[in-house]
Order: structure tokens, then sequence, then C-alpha cells
């Protein structure tokens, strides 16, 4: 990478790190986490954010995907690359005390998406200061209901990232030291279903189990027929998960019940091997239900909440990452070849459609606490230090991927423009 792009990416961090841009990211961090809103609730949080971008001179379209806000910044004009970030929280108590505690009780930000929102705007705030030497348009996308109910699925569905070529997104990572970054070319993270099944049988008491069809004994066969899925189906290479983490049935200690409930979720790197753990559960599942003379029926909650598919790097896109995060943070900080993870991301339904590209970012505190570094957790610390970081990688992708592009843009006469969306 050219020593243009090195002193153009330091020149970012700086900005990043100056009190003016640094203390009003934390400040609008702050606001954002005491005021917690789950999927699709995020109406304060997209209020704060278009008030952000009015201040900024930022235009953006809103409503999208119900409190969505898209903006954009640049020329209007091709080439397009866009970054993500997610608003929603998350419905657990916080037990951190602190001075900015959230002030909504069984809501908190215990994923980071607080900090996400935050060094998407410093990355605003950063790109809107070099707009004239902007080559084409970055768009910002600032999503609710990344938390299983797929309001990625719904922002690509309003159309307004028809001709985006590129997105990137970030994800905190308590537990990697500040300035270090983490990633991978290929499957990052897992695809994620869930399912639902109800096996029933015949009630009677437990003193004559010969008079009844046992349901619990149905599900306890199941149960342990599933785990073959992973140990005798699957590829040893070809990582997988089943796991049964709901068991209901019954309610006294001498009466078989009529039926037993179960429930779960499935996970995998590849859609192959997704979609046909999602056939074989059904299958098991009605299959050993029958053995025991029991009916069951499965649900995979798609209506309610939708699969995520496995959240998979673009190749170049991971070259082009690289590349921009050596030559800001050093050579020492960029693991490029991370463990995949079994947690899953509705970023994935952009990649699905767009060559994306999404990477972890350190944010650990000092000393590291292993209670305050888990993602979902009530305990859960984010170190504010690490926000500059974000902000600028941010910047820095989008502003070298538009220089690099702009003589790949299409004719003007075949593109749908910013303001037509």
């Amino acid at each position: 990478m050219s020593s243009f792009f090195k002193f153009k990416f330091n020149n970012f961090l700086e900005i990043a790190k100056s009190p003016e841009v640094f203390d009003w990211m934390v400040s609008i961090r702050r606001k954002i986490h005491e005021n917690p809103e789950l999927s699709f609730e995020e109406f304060e949080t997209s209020e704060l954010i278009r008030s952000e971008l009015d201040k900024m001179g930022i235009p953006y379209k809103h409503p999208v995907a119900i409190t969505g806000v898209i903006g954009s910044i640049g020329t209007g004009l091709p080439p397009f690359v866009a970054l993500r970030a997610d608003m929603d929280a998350l419905p657990i108590q916080e037990m951190v005390e602190w001075e900015h505690k959230s002030k909504v009780a069984g809501k908190m930000h215990a994923c980071g998406h607080d900090a996400h929102v935050t060094m998407l705007l410093g990355a605003a705030k950063i790109l809107k200061k070099h707009e004239k030497e902007i080559q084409g348009t970055v768009v910002l996308v600032f999503q609710p209901a990344e938390e299983g109910s797929g309001g990625a699925k719904k922002i690509l569905e309003s159309g307004v990232l028809e001709n985006v070529t590129a997105i990137f997104g970030l994800h905190v990572a308590p537990d990697l030291p500040i300035g270090e970054v983490a990633s991978k070319s290929g499957p990052i993270l897992a695809g994620s279903g869930r399912f639902e099944a109800k096996i029933s049988g015949k009630g009677g008491h437990a003193a004559s189990p010969h008079e009844a069809i046992d349901p619990i004994l149905a599900a306890s066969s199941v149960i342990i027929s599933l785990q073959y899925l992973v140990s005798r189906e699957a590829d040893p290479l070809d990582s997988q998960v089943v796991t049964v983490a709901k068991f209901q049935g019954g309610s006294a200690f001498n009466v078989i019940p009529d039926y037993v409930t179960i429930g779960g979720t499935y996970r995998a790197f590849s859609n192959q091997s997704f979609i046909h753990l999602r056939q074989r559960i059904e299958q098991i599942i009605v299959g050993q239900a029958a053995v025991h003379r029991c009916n069951a029926t499965v649900d995979f909650l798609d209506e309610e909440k939708p699969s995520y598919p496995p959240t998979v790097n673009d190749s170049t896109l991971h070259e082009h990452f690289v590349n921009v995060a050596v030559n800001m943070l050093g050579i020492d900080k960029v693991d490029s070849a991370m463990t995949p993870a079994m947690a899953a991301e509705d970023f994935a339904f952009y990649q699905e459609v767009i060559p994306g590209y999404f990477f972890m970012l350190g944010m650990q505190n000092a000393p590291p606490n292993p209670s305050e570094s888990s993602l979902h957790s009530a305990y859960l610390k984010i170190n504010e230090d690490g926000f500059p970081y974000g902000a600028a990688l941010h910047a820095s992708l989008a502003f070298s991927y538009l220089l690099k592009h702009r003589q790949n843009m299409p004719r003007a006469a075949d593109v749908k423009y910013l303001d037509e969306i």
C-alpha cells in the first residue's frame, strides 16, 4: 500500500483520538448505553443518530426497516461502499454499577451495539472532514434488530443498498487488547437456526406405564439420537453444533404427561451443512418419536425469527482489510487467521448478495477480567479507549476502497443514484 494511504490512515486515527472527537464519541455511547432499546424498538437511538447526522450536514434516509437510518457521504455517485452498525440491545438486566448504567429495567447493551453506533458516527465525522477527497459514496447503515430478528434482511429488502459493491462491519471483542483486530477470509461465524418440537403420547399413572405412551422416554431418545448428527454424520473437519437446551414436560412425580416440548439450536459454517442439519433434525425427531409410538411436530420458528446464514468473508476484501489494518496498526496487531466462532451474525445476510467483510476489534479492559469480557453478559464492560481505532478503521476501509475502485465505475445510465433510492 502506498505511503499516501499510510499517511491518510494515520491522519484518520489522529482525528479520532483528538479530544474533540474522542470525548464526543464517549458522550454518544453513554447516552445510548443509558437508554437501551430492543429489536425494532430503537426509536430514541435512531433519533439520536439522525440528530448527529444533521449537525454534521450528512443526508440520510429514514425510516428504513422501521427504525433504520441510511446516511451518505461523498459524491452521491458510484462506486458505493457501505459501513454497517447495529443498534439494538438485549433483554438483560445490567449488573455493572457505574454512572451510566442502563436506566431501563431488564434491558442492556450487553453486546456492544452502542459502541458500534458510536464508532460509525465517528467514522462519519472523519469522512465528512475529507468529503471532497472521497471518490464515490460511502453509505452509512445504522441497522435495527441484529439480535435474532434479522434486521439486515429488512434493510436489504428495502432496496437502499442496491448499488453497493462492498460492505464492511465490525464487532467489539472485549477479550482482545486495544488497538488489535482479528478476522479471516472465508467462514468466520456460523449459520444459526432454532427448532422446537412437540412430542405427543398418552398420559397415565407412573405406576402403570404400560397403559400410557411415554413422551418423556421418546424425547430422551430423540435427544440422544440428535447428538449422532455431529458425532457420526458430520465430517470431523466441518464443525457443527446441535444443542437441545429446552425440555419441558410433566408437573408431577407420579404422572406420565400427554406431551413433551423440546427445543434447541443448530449451527454450521457452510450452507450445505446447515441445510443438511435442518433436514436431519426433523427426520430424527419424527422418526424416533414414532419408534416410541408417539407423534411429533417440528417448528423451525422461521416466521418468528429467521435463521441466520454463515458469515463468510470475501477473499478480496480480506486482502484489502489486512493492508489497511497493518498500515494503521502494525503487522503485530493484526490477526488475519483468527479461529472461527460458533456465534452467528445477521451481517451474513448482506454477504449473501454483496461482497462483505466482518472483523473483530479489541476492547479489552486493563487489567483483563474474564467476567467483564463475555458478550451477552450482565457484567460486560466496554473499554472506550478502543473507539478511535474502530472509527478510523471504518473510515480508512471505505475511503481506500473507493479510491481503488473508481476506475471500475459502471456507466452513469446503468446506475440508480442514491437520491433516487
